[in-house]
Order: structure tokens, then sequence, then C-alpha cells
């Protein structure tokens, strides 16, 4: 009633018509008065941070086409949903995200937390650019749950040029790698993954990485990385690595933590590095809301212990040095008991556990699994750091999960955020939420048709009530889907929840324009 009469106001006083009348009308008299589905009454929060306000939105096809007043006489919808009292928001946008889509390609742990972009091809490990469109096609013919936005990885690249663990590739290798990267841009990749603590990307140097990052940034393209030590005492050489890059291109620190670091003050230390005055202007970063990281069992092996050194000699001529750096690793990383496998054999248990049972030291428990032989959660953030960190206006959420791996961040980060960051800690408001889920992510990564609500955006939306979403995903159970979305829109077609007999999946890989 308030439009109408706001309409007949303003035009009786200046002969105007409202924005949103004008948009109306020109829709109509454009389009025609049909549309696949008319959401009434909403809570509009468009992924910019701006405040919610109360909207129509109308979809067609894959497109939102409208957003605004809409009159019920001038309107004709396949299907009509009436979200009063209810949040739309835009699909959330995993900044950093594990999966196979062709092994597992409903995604529905994401999807279940309202995430309808993912991004995948992390920490230097992608498909080899050099069957990459077979992928793509590959994907697209058996359809994923979630779009996907591709990153090549670094370490991926080393290994097809021929570098492999070479620290200083020749010039005709290095042209190789340069090719292979391009390669990956012209079929549309977002950018660039690096895992610099892990090989082969270990062994990689400055004038390898910013040569890299010269072609990353000649295709507008961005540096996505898992930084090379996220250690308290190394940290800031890590990040100033990373800025290094981004005098060419725009950089992004991968799931930022510091690693046995305490308390806001030293959060603002970092965050004072990677936004200060100093630093490029094309930096962001993203957090995932737990204190447990994830990861192969690798991470707590030297360098020496790891391909391409052979590791059953290492064992026989290196055994004490092994234990001894072992054990003060573990030891470092807050004890055994802050190491809990995910690996099938060794699935819910801690290292304390696994020593406890065997009767024998945990380091020599280590040294038998050795550096590939399992993967598991560590315990090893700051809550207070890791909080502080989230808040800056430049960082973005992520899960760094996957459907299998046995980590509640895979089904429980996003529907967390808004659970406890916005409604039980108050470090955001839900309009800063979204934003960080959606429209500073789309951005960061180049997603020009996705992560705001706007007409001529593609109808990746949620409808939900903010107070019913609950992560229900531990430790001890991390497979537990969130609750409380009440639809979940991919491409415009209704992707969560579904029944059993339309099981159906809308998610594409996108390609960068």
């Amino acid at each position: 009633m308030h439009r109408i009469i706001l309409y007949v106001f303003c035009i009786s006083l200046i002969g105007c018509t409202p924005p949103e009348v004008q948009e109306y009308d020109r829709f109509v008299a454009q389009e025609g008065t049909e549309v696949d589905l008319w959401i009434k009454n909403g809570q509009i929060i468009d992924g910019t941070g701006t405040p919610a306000f109360q909207a129509d939105i109308l979809i067609r096809g894959e497109e939102i086409r409208y957003i605004g007043w809409v009159n019920p006489d001038q309107i004709k919808a396949q299907k009509t949903i009436d979200a009063s009292n209810k949040i739309l928001s835009p699909g959330f946008i995993d900044a950093h995200a594990h999966g196979n889509p062709i092994r597992t390609p409903g995604f529905e742990n994401f999807l279940a937390m309202g995430v309808t972009t993912i991004s995948l091809g992390q920490d230097g490990s992608s498909t080899d650019p050099r069957k990459m469109e077979q992928w793509i096609q590959q994907v697209d013919s058996i359809k994923s749950g979630v779009n996907i936005a591709l990153f090549v990885g670094h370490g991926t690249l080393r290994r097809q040029s021929g570098i492999a663990y070479d620290p200083n590739p020749s010039p005709a290798a290095m042209d190789s790698m340069l090719s292979l990267l391009q390669k990956a841009f012209d079929l549309g990749c977002f950018g660039m993954s690096t895992g610099l603590e892990y090989t082969p990307g270990v062994y990689a140097q400055d004038p390898e990485m910013l040569a890299l990052a010269k072609v990353v940034g000649t295709n507008d393209g961005l540096i996505m990385s898992h930084v090379r030590n996220e250690d308290n005492d190394a940290i800031q050489a890590s990040l100033e690595e990373l800025l290094r890059q981004g005098a060419y291109c725009r950089v992004h620190a991968a799931h930022l933590k510091v690693v046995y670091g305490q308390g806001g003050k030293r959060a603002e230390e970092v965050l004072g590095l990677l936004f200060g005055a100093t630093a490029p202007p094309n930096v962001s970063a993203d957090v995932y809301p737990y204190t447990a990281s994830y990861t192969g069992i690798g991470i707590v092996f030297p360098a020496w212990a790891k391909p391409p050194n052979d590791y059953e000699s290492i064992k026989t001529n290196r055994r004490a040095e092994l234990l001894e750096f072992l054990r003060n690793k573990i030891e470092q990383r807050n004890g055994p008991e802050a190491t809990l496998f995910g690996t099938t054999r060794y699935a819910g248990l801690t290292l304390a556990d696994l020593a406890k049972a065997q009767g024998r030291p945990y380091e020599e428990i280590l040294l038998d699994i050795g550096p590939g032989g399992a993967s598991g959660a560590y315990f090893i953030m700051n809550e207070d750091l890791q909080e502080r960190l989230v808040q800056h206006p430049k960082v973005m959420i992520s899960s760094d999960g996957s459907p299998t791996m046995r980590h509640p961040r895979g089904y429980g980060s996003f529907a967390k955020v808004i659970e406890e960051y916005v409604l039980q800690d108050s470090l955001f408001d839900l309009a800063n939420a979204v934003h960080k889920m959606s429209g500073l992510t789309a951005k960061t990564i180049g997603l020009t048709d996705r992560g705001i609500l706007s007409p001529g955006q593609k109808a990746d939306l949620l409808i939900f009530d903010p107070s019913a979403i609950k992560a229900k995903a531990t430790y001890a159970e991390p497979h537990q889907l969130a609750t409380g979305m009440d639809y979940v829109f991919v491409n415009g077609k209704l992707a969560y929840p579904q029944t059993a007999a339309s099981k159906n999946r809308w998610g594409k890989v996108l390609r960068k324009k």
C-alpha cells in the first residue's frame, strides 16, 4: 500500500514515476508479462553490503529480470513463492573449496548451506591444462550441483612442464610452464592457485613466481595462494612474498591464518601487513570459521623426508634425526592430542589415542605412516585472532572443505557464519556477512554475472530465515548437512531441497569473460 501512495504522491506533485515502476514498465513492454518465478514480499539483502529492503523478484530462465514492486494484474508466473518474513540473498560463493565433480557431482554439502558456486583447483593442484577442455566438457555433461569457477594449479604446471622439483628451471622449461598457464586462461580459468608449503611448489623461487604473476596480470587473473609458511614466525615473510607478486597481478591469501599466533593484536599486525598503506591495492584474503586446519600428515614432516627424496632410505639412514624432528614438530603444534586423523584406517582418533592404543611413542607411529599415508585436522589456531581477521572488509568466507573431507568446515562453514558470527557473537551484521559470502567473493574472483541480486544477473539465490540456519557438522560427525535453507536456486532452477524423484543438477563450469 505504501508503494501505491508513494506512486500517486510522486506523480501528483512533480509528475515523476518511481524508478522501480519505470523499470517494471520497461520489462513488461519489452519482454511481456510471463515469467518462470515470482518471489513476493522478500527482505532482500543484495550482496553489496547495503541493508535489507522489501521487494519482489521476477525470474525468467537463468536470469533475474526485475526487482521491485510487482502489479499482480500485469504478471503471469509459472510459480509463485511468498517470501514474507524471509531473507532473499545471492547464492553464496565459496572462495576456496575442494571436491571432484566427476566422482561426487551433487555437492549437496555446499547447497545445504546456501553455496551455489565453488572455486576448485586449489593449493597448487588442478586438472592438467592440456586436458582441461575435455575435463570441462565431461563435467558439464555430468552436470554439477553447483557452479564451478576453475583455477589452474602452480604445482600442476610445474609437473606438466617437466620442472617438477627443480628449484632452478631452465628458460625452456619456464617457457613451457608459462605457455601452459596461458592455455589455462584461454580455456576460461579465473587464475592460478599456489601451494608453496607443498611439493613441488615449495621449490619455486621468486623469479619463477614473478614471471608467472606477469602472465596472470596480463589476463586480469588472480593468484589464489596457500602461502609458503603459515607459522607465526614465518607468516610475515610468506605474505611479503605474495605481495611481491601483487606488483603484477591481483593476489589473494587463501585460508588466512597464523599458526601458533595469539590474540587480536597479532591479527592487526598481519592485517596491517596485507592491507596497509604500503601494500598493493589489489590484495584480498579468505577465512573459514574453524580453529582446526585439515591437510595431509606430510605437513609435519621435513622437506628432506618428502619427494623427490626416497622416504624408505630416509627412514633407514636418518631415523633418529627424523624421529626427533617429528617429536619436536608435534609438540610445537600443541601436542599429539591436537592431531585428529581423518583417513579411514585412523578416522576419529587423535595421534595421542593411537600412541596409547599401540603403547609406543607417537613419533614412531608417524614414522610408520609416512608423509603420504594419512590426512587429518590440526587444532593449531587461535579463535580471537581468527575472528579479528574475518572482520576486515577485504576478507571473505571460504570453507576449504569438500563432500568427503573429515572436517566440519565442508558442511558447516557458511551456516556457522550466520549462526555464530552474525546472530550469536555479532562480529558483523547479516548484510555484511552476505557480502562476504557473495558479492565480495564474486568481485575478487572475477565473476561478473552473479554474486549480487540485480536485474541481468544469473538467478543464483537463497530464501531463508536466519534464525533457522544451523551448522550440524562436528569433528566427530563431520558429514552432517546444514539446515535452515528454505530454497536454493542455481541458474534459476530449484537446486535444494529436491525430492528423491527430481534430483536434477543445474550448475555449470563457469569461464572467465
